[in-house]
C-alpha cells in the first residue's frame, strides 16, 4: 500500500491518481513512508549508546521518557549524528556552525517516495544498486539526501552546491566515510544563476534529480520564519520537558542556515521556475526532475509551466510526518 497520493497534470488541471494517503484498514493517515526506518520515533537509549556525545542533551520528560530540547541546534546536531551512525553507517558526520541541520526522518521520506516513483517504470519493483544515479541540487553542508539514498538503496549520488563552505564540508563527510566514498561525490556549482548547467557533464545520464529549494524570499523573511519556528519549538519543548522557561535565542536561525540554504530572490517559486525552465535543456540526460515545495499554492502553476515547456508527465507526491504535511513535484519529458 502506498502512503502517498500521486497526482498528474492534464490539460492544466491536477488529476488524482488512484493511490491514497489513508490506510485502508484503519483509515488512519500514514505518518511516514512504510520503508522509512524512522517510523517508530527515536530510541534515545540506543542512540546514546551509538553516539556518546548525545548523552549530555538527554533529559526525562514529564512522562519519564528520554528526549532532547529540539529548540537547541547543538542537541539536534548530536541527534542527527546518532541517527546517521545507527541507520546509515556514517561514522563521521559534522557540519560547520551556522549551517542547516535538517531533521533526518523527513528527508528520508523524500528518498523513499522517489524510489516509488522510479519503480513505476519497473512494474513496481524498487530499483537498487549503483546503476541508479541521482543528483541532489543544493546538497548543503549536511549531505543528508545522498547519504540516505546511497545507504538505503545503494544508489550512485552526486550532490551539488553553490556555497564553497558547504561544498567543502560535504566533501569532508564523503572522504571521512569509506562507505560513502564508493557511491557519493560532491560538485561545486560555479555559475551563480545556473542549476544543472556546470554540474551535469556532457552525455552524463541521471535517473532523477532532487532538490530542497530555498524557501524564503529574503534574509528578513528567513529570520522572521526562524523566530516563529523557534518559538513553537521552545513552547513544545517546555511541555515535553515540564519547564516554564526557555533559553532559546529567538534572534538566531533555527538549526542554522546560510543564505543559499534559506532564501533567494523570489523564494522557492522563482527558484523552481528557473529549474523547470533549465530542465528542458537536460531532458535527455535526466529521466525525472523533482523538487520539494513547501507552499501548496505553488504546485499547480509550476506543473502547468512544466507542461507548457513540453513535459509529458507531471506529478505531485504528498507526504506527511506527524501533523506536518509536505510534498514534492516531479516532471519528465
Amino acid at each position: 500500500m502506498k502512503s502517498a497520493q500521486m497526482k498528474s497534470i492534464k490539460n492544466g488541471h491536477l488529476a488524482t491518481d488512484p493511490s491514497t494517503a489513508l490506510d485502508k484498514k484503519t483509515n488512519a493517515k500514514a505518518e511516514m513512508h512504510h520503508r522509512n526506518v524512522h517510523n517508530h520515533g527515536y530510541d534515545f537509549v540506543k542512540l546514546a549508546q551509538v553516539h556518546a556525545p548525545l548523552r549530555i542533551f538527554l533529559s526525562a520528560n514529564p512522562a519519564g521518557k528520554l528526549t532532547i530540547d529540539f529548540s537547541q541546534p547543538s542537541a539536534v546536531k548530536a541527534l542527527n549524528a546518532g541517527l546517521l551512525k545507527q541507520f546509515y553507517q556514517v561514522q563521521h558526520w559534522d557540519i560547520p556552525a551556522g549551517f542547516l541541520c535538517p531533521a533526518v526522518p523527513g528527508r528520508a521520506d523524500y528518498i523513499h517516495y522517489i524510489a516509488d516513483l522510479l519503480g513505476q517504470d519497473k512494474d513496481g519493483q524498487i530499483p537498487q544498486g549503483k546503476q541508479i544515479r541521482g543528483l541532489d541540487i543544493g546538497t548543503g553542508a549536511n549531505l543528508i539526501y545522498p547519504i540516505v539514498a546511497s545507504q538505503s538503496y545503494g544508489w550512485n549520488m552526486i550532490g551539488s552546491d553553490i556555497n564553497q563552505a558547504s561544498y567543502s564540508a560535504a566533501s569532508l563527510i564523503v572522504e571521512s566515510n569509506p562507505n560513502l566514498r564508493k557511491l557519493v561525490s560532491v560538485r561545486l556549482q560555479k555559475q551563480p544563476k545556473a542549476i544543472f548547467s556546470g554540474v551535469v557533464k556532457d552525455n552524463e545520464l541521471f535517473d532523477f534529480s532532487l532538490c530542497n529549494p530555498p524557501f524564503h524570499i529574503s534574509a528578513d523573511a528567513a529570520l522572521a520564519g526562524s523566530r516563529k519556528k523557534n518559538q513553537n519549538l521552545a513552547r513544545h519543548s517546555q511541555k515535553r520537558r515540564g519547564k516554564d522557561s526557555t533559553t532559546t535565542n529567538q534572534s538566531s536561525l533555527n538549526f542554522g542556515g546560510q543564505h543559499s540554504e534559506l532564501w533567494c530572490e523570489g523564494g522557492e517559486f522563482e527558484f523552481v521556475k528557473s529549474m523547470i525552465t533549465e530542465s528542458v535543456a537536460f531532458k535527455t540526460q535526466v529521466k525525472w526532475f523533482t523538487s520539494l515545495l513547501s507552499k501548496k499554492d505553488n504546485v499547480l502553476p509550476l506543473l502547468t509551466l512544466a507542461e507548457k515547456l513540453g513535459a509529458t508527465e507531471c506529478k505531485t507526491i504528498n507526504m506527511a510526518q506527524g501533523a506536518k504535511a509536505s510534498r514534492f513535484i516531479a516532471w519528465r519529458f
